[in-house]
């Protein structure tokens, strides 16, 4: 017998950055508001150091969309930034297989990579042993799409092993972690593991309530909050790399109001409807609609967010439509 074709190393990405998940605007009918991804995406697109954007995930609401419209929602936010950075498309679909048609989709939609979710079973009766790693190996193989590994928080029955996420980053269609364990003690003791194992894969925090404990470590962040505060997320990236805590802290203690406004709710869910209503107050927005099974959040927590922008000094933002 034949020894088997080896696999192409995909092409590596700079994600060295900020790289923000934008969310998916709607109209008040609920229908997708292409005018509204034009303004959120030139205006991301548009500052110096953010390096790509994820739509289609948990921010960008991607599970609650169609097909079609997840393949247009790709289509805009490509066009969106004039192809000056890429358009990383979240891949959620449960079952392998599909995942890797899913992941198909978005390829030939424009996306330049895919954020691979892990499987939603996995979340409430854990995974087989070697069942993420075939997941990662089976939809790059199937459709050439480099992918980004996803570290699930750590209270999760989704949450990968030291050694699930090294047999993961060694695979050739994976170039960048997005990391998110929410467990400082095993950042703390893993993150140094990977990094020296892989050199050259880009680590990128998703801690958006964690970002002053994770940026010292990181060659970027990859996050909702890259929706509303990209230029003071960008000076934290900067203070990291640099291991100015002094700088990185001020950063923190200014967007604290936001942090604790968007973040430090209920649930992280009700977080990506706080986004919506960030946008609106940067006046990239005009209203937070959101899709069922997310809903609006109570009465005054829009005046809350408000304000709290105020404080954080975070004003109306300058769009260039293109």
């Amino acid at each position: 017998m034949g020894s088997m074709p080896e696999v192409k190393k995909a092409a590596q990405i700079d994600l060295a950055g900020l790289v923000p998940a934008p969310v998916t605007p709607f109209n008040l009918d609920g229908s997708v508001d292409y005018a509204a991804i034009q303004r959120l995406g030139s205006w991301l697109g548009s500052i110096d150091g953010v390096k790509g954007l994820v739509v289609l995930g948990h921010a960008g609401e991607g599970t609650f969309l169609t097909q079609e419209e997840q393949v247009d929602v790709i289509k805009a936010f490509v066009k969106s930034v004039d192809n000056k950075i890429p358009i990383i498309a979240g891949i959620t679909t449960e079952g392998t297989e599909v995942a890797a048609l899913e992941a198909q989709r978005a390829k030939a939609a424009g996306a330049s990579a895919g954020l691979l979710y892990p499987s939603h079973g996995w979340l409430r009766f854990g995974y087989q042993a070697g069942a993420p790693q075939d997941r990662y190996k089976v939809v790059y193989e199937k459709s050439g799409l480099p992918l980004i590994l996803f570290q699930y928080p750590d209270n999760t029955k989704a949450t990968y092993s030291l050694q699930t996420m090294m047999d993961i980053a060694a695979q050739p269609g994976v170039i960048a972690m997005k990391n998110g364990v929410r467990n400082m003690r095993r950042w703390d003791t893993e993150i140094p593991v990977i990094r020296q194992a892989f050199p050259e894969l880009t680590i990128l925090t998703c801690h958006d309530e964690y970002l002053l404990h994770t940026c010292f470590d990181i060659d970027g962040m990859l996050v909702g909050y890259g929706n509303i505060a990209p230029e003071p997320l960008l000076e934290m990236i900067e203070a990291g790399k640099a291991q100015d805590y002094k700088k990185a802290r001020a950063v923190h203690d200014r967007l604290l109001p936001v942090t604790k406004n968007v973040y430090h709710r209920g649930s992280h869910m009700e977080g990506t409807v706080a986004l919506k209503h960030g946008l609106v107050a940067r006046g990239i927005l005009e209203h937070a609609t959101v899709r069922s099974a997310l809903l609006p959040l109570p009465e005054g927590a829009e005046r809350e967010i408000h304000a709290a922008f105020k404080a954080a000094q975070l004003g109306k933002a300058q769009v260039q439509i293109k």
